[in-house]
């Protein structure tokens, strides 16, 4: 078996060894049997992802070129660590009570829920780590090479793509496998950390033994390594103050807004006591991982010949020794630093992009109907899937083009500077509660532009995107907009000097935009629950419901949860409130607690907005309005929102003034009414029973008698029938029971039908049309709105009182709605009238011919079964109403 082989046996073995791991964590952990699992051991070595492929090779690589400066990749760390008292031990209090699932879902939580800036942050972070998963690909391959230059019948560089594509594949398949188990992207993922703790230990050990072997086995002990570094270029301080102190920076900044830090520092963390662990236990592991880090670059530039690349020091030295054993044990261990990164990392994209990008499009799409139960974790999960599967390979494609080239060598740090930008709104929003939603965008895409600008585009080389003559001169010849010399600033290291640059114009657009604009009332809120989150709750406000929502909540949350998980959840909630079956009375605290349960799913910000489909808008608490008023300004605060309550009390009261005076109109028309139709019935009865007994009596009636007794018994027969048809009708309206039959028909041959049943147009009632703009074909119940025309053209007819009586009929389509107005050039109805005027018990004008007041009712009942409104349009030179019909429209033919 060539070494080739060899090699891919054992990734293979190591492979299903993870999967040993994996599979066993994740059956102990939904046995109960998985404690330790959560403990504050296993939590350090998942931070070990920290340190991966780049860090495993490339810190050798780093000491060889420039001394002492790889240390800053580890002390930035460390700092964050040892201070983690300050800024981690509230980023996981926050994780944990909003149910926070990303980096993406922190910056959207923070400021009012804005999936707007959750996409942009989803977008900016797979392009910044994107190029990174292409470096721990090169890594893996650059390993293969390396065994494969010490075999003749091993590969070649140009054939590095096939590993490449065949370890992306495989780490797709584990990831899917043990990163998408759970929709609860808040759960921790017990199979990938076990896997990532496993690999932590193999990939240290590795180093350790490798180091151990270079001291010892090559360098002629301790005194021997140390008299070989004093000799080398490594003794040398070759790091610059400026440039120590901003990698330091932008090592911590990394630390804290790479995703998939952010995922095992925040999102896996069940218990913020494990960093008082991981605040010692962490900085002794990168010591440990560095420890070895000089004494093999100093005797790999001694003992390896010229121009060897260093980064590969850890892998050509035991090969040069002889040692091909302590090789592939070096092999693995930069295998378990490159794949725990990638998996780690696609884990967190993938539910950025799912949470923030495919799942608020898909439920805009279906209009956030129910389709059926666990359809919205279906998908959810299998967004994630292919995100993850997506995201792999766009790392692939990365590697594929561009493999070997200038920009996968300082990637690492470039990615560092990406993801740095996420930092002064992440803490500003920790500790600001005055930072607002287009603050945080406004930072974020200044620096976006110029991270991309000055440092990601020119490190793939001058020419090959960024132009030869931008980089010399500037674009347009403006010298002082050159990418490595921006505003004149020249001689300054290129990546220090993109980081000053995209960082302090960042914060500056933040600072300036926050202060310029107000937050909304939701930013506030959680604005307070944020920066006060140790002295307040962590609702980000209080919901209002009712018992008739309790199904809709339940019907939603399946379709998130699945069935099972659903009503388990709600019918334990049932029993805490002392209730029997699956419904409980959706209290502020369940509310607010299922929207929590949901945001682990499907993100804060999706969540919020399918539970306020539902309940409604969120009402601010007292306790609420408290958190967000700092102790200088509280009195200020409350009396303002006082006063704001005393102005919405004048106004609800004033609005139930109104309502009583609609109630008390509404019953003197009742009243009306019931007079009216005991009228309208009685009159025609009575005129039927006196005609019927002049007939039955009158034998000496002559045939012209006969003939007009007989007119009036049948014209009052049909009076009494339309009395009846109309009570009938509205009633059947009402209930819902009527039935429509849907059909196509032209706007303008159901206008010609109402105005011909009407009496038509004429001198003594004129009414005018456009038939150009009728030419407009429907999809609706046409006798419905039909009858809908005929009502209102019949009541302009005996209504207006304009000495030349006219009624203009005019069609518009704004915005996909039809809109088709009715209007007289009478003196229209007054301003009391107008605010009953639909309602059933309502005779306008009762001093002039008319019916029982029922048409106006009906038109508005039918109007609303198929889909549409009628409405009163005040300000008209006389009585003006609108029938508006949301459907779909296409222009008749000529």
């Amino acid at each position: 078996m060539n070494t080739h082989n060899l090699l891919i046996l054992i990734c293979i073995l190591y492979a299903m060894l993870l999967f040993a791991v994996a599979f066993a964590a994740d059956r102990a952990a939904r046995k109960g049997r998985g404690a330790w699992l959560s403990s504050p051991l296993i939590y350090t070595l998942s931070l070990s992802i920290y340190c991966t492929g780049w860090t495993f090779y490339g810190a050798v690589g780093f000491a060889a070129r420039s001394g002492l400066e790889f240390v800053t990749i580890y002390l930035g760390p460390t700092l964050v660590m040892v201070g983690w008292w300050w800024i981690l031990r509230k980023l996981v209090r926050i994780g944990r009570s909003q149910r926070i699932t990303s980096i993406a879902d922190m910056l959207s939580s923070r400021y009012g829920k804005s999936n707007t800036l959750a996409v942009f942050v989803t977008v900016f972070a797979v392009i910044g780590t994107t190029p990174y998963i292409a470096l721990q690909l090169q890594s893996v391959t650059l390993s293969f090479a390396v065994f494969s230059g010490q075999d003749p019948t091993g590969m070649t560089i140009k054939n590095l793509q096939q590993p490449a594509l065949w370890v992306a594949a495989g780490l797709v398949l584990f990831t899917i496998l043990f990163g998408t188990r759970n929709l609860d992207a808040n759960e921790r993922h017990h199979g990938v950390v076990m896997a990532i703790a496993v690999e932590a230990v193999v990939k240290l050990l590795a180093l350790l033994a490798v180091g151990v072997f270079v001291v010892w086995g090559l360098g002629g002990g301790l005194n021997g390594t140390l008299q070989t570094i004093d000799a080398s270029e490594l003794a040398e301080w070759r790091v610059p103050g400026g440039r120590w102190v901003g990698l330091t920076m932008l090592a911590a900044a990394a630390f804290l807004c790479l995703p998939r830090m952010f995922q095992v520092l925040v999102v896996e963390n069940q218990n913020e006591g494990h960093l008082r662990t991981a605040a010692w236990a962490f900085p002794t592991y990168v010591m440990l991982m560095s420890l070895f880090v000089v004494p093999i670059a100093a005797i790999g530039l001694k003992l390896l010949p010229a121009g060897s690349n260093p980064d590969l020091f850890v892998l050509t030295l035991p090969l040069h020794g002889g040692q091909d054993a302590l090789a592939i044990v070096s092999f693995i261990g930069g295998f378990s630093s490159a794949t725990s990164m990638v998996i780690v990392a696609a884990i967190a994209l993938s539910t950025m992009v799912s949470n923030h990008i495919v799942m608020p499009i898909w439920l805009r799409l279906t209009g956030g109907s129910l389709m059926k139960s666990g359809d919205v974790r279906g998908v959810a999960l299998l967004a994630r899937r292919f995100s993850i599967g997506a995201i792999v390979m766009l790392g692939y494609t990365y590697f594929h083009f561009s493999s070997g080239g200038a920009a996968l060598a300082a990637i690492g740090l470039v990615s560092f500077a990406g993801v740095a930008q996420f930092l002064p709104a992440l803490i500003g929003g920790l500790f600001w509660r005055g930072a607002t939603r287009l603050g945080a965008l406004a930072g974020l895409g200044v620096g976006f532009v110029l991270w991309l600008y000055c440092l990601f585009l020119p490190s793939f080389g001058a020419g090959v995107i960024v132009p030869v003559s931008v980089m010399a001169d500037g674009p347009w010849g403006i010298s002082w907009l050159r990418p490595y010399a921006l505003f004149g600033t020249q001689g300054m290291d290129p990546l220090i000097h993109a980081v000053m640059w995209s960082i302090m114009l960042n914060t500056a657009a933040f600072l300036a935009v926050s202060i310029v604009t107000f937050p909304r009332p939701v930013e506030r809120l959680q604005g307070a629950q944020f920066v006060n989150v140790f002295e307040h709750s962590s609702r980000a406000g209080h919901w209002t419901g009712g018992l008739a929502q309790s199904e809709d909540l339940l019907i939603m949350t399946q379709r998130i949860l699945g069935p099972e998980e659903a009503q388990a959840l709600f019918s334990g909630e049932a029993r805490r409130q002392g209730l029997s079956g699956y419904l409980p009375e959706p209290s502020t605290e369940f509310i607010e607690r299922l929207e929590r349960e949901l945001s682990g799913s499907v993100g804060a910000a999706t969540a919020h907005a399918m539970v306020s489909q539902i309940v409604g808008r969120a009402t601010v608490s007292v306790e609420d309005l408290l958190a967000v008023a700092d102790e200088t300004a509280q009195i200020m605060e409350y009396s303002s929102r006082l006063e704001a309550k005393s102005a919405e009390l004048a106004r609800t009261a004033r609005q139930l003034r109104e309502a009583n005076d609609k109630l008390t109109q509404l019953s003197e028309q009742k009243d009306a009414f019931l007079g009216q139709v005991s009228h309208e019935l009685r009159t025609p009865m009575t005129s039927i029973r006196a005609f019927s007994e002049i007939l039955r009596d009158g034998d000496d009636l002559s045939r012209t008698d006969q003939q007009r007794y007989s007119s009036i018994i049948h014209g009052e027969s049909l009076r009494l029938t339309r009395l009846l048809d109309d009570l009938l009708d509205l009633s059947v309206l009402e209930s819902g029971r009527a039935s429509l039959n849907a059909q196509e028909g032209v706007l303008g041959d159901v206008l010609d039908r109402a105005v011909a049943a009407t009496g038509g147009s004429g001198p003594e009632f004129r009414i005018e049309r456009d038939p150009a703009a009728e030419r407009i074909v429907l999809h609706t119940d046409i006798d419905r709105l039909a009858q809908v025309f005929i009502n209102l053209i019949s009541n302009a007819r005996k209504y207006c009182d304009a000495p030349e009586p006219a009624l203009h009929i005019d069609v518009r389509d704004e915005a996909g709605a039809l809109r088709v107005d009715f209007i007289d050039n009478g003196s229209g109805i007054s301003v009391p009238d107008q605010a009953v005027v639909f309602e059933k018990f309502v005779r306008i004008g009762q001093t002039r011919s008319g019916g029982a007041g029922l048409g106006l009712a009906i038109c508005r009942e039918i109007m609303n079964r198929l889909g549409g409104d009628v409405s009163y349009l005040p300000g008209q030179r006389g009585a003006a109403f609108r029938v508006t019909l949301p459907h779909n429209l296409r222009i008749a033919a000529q």
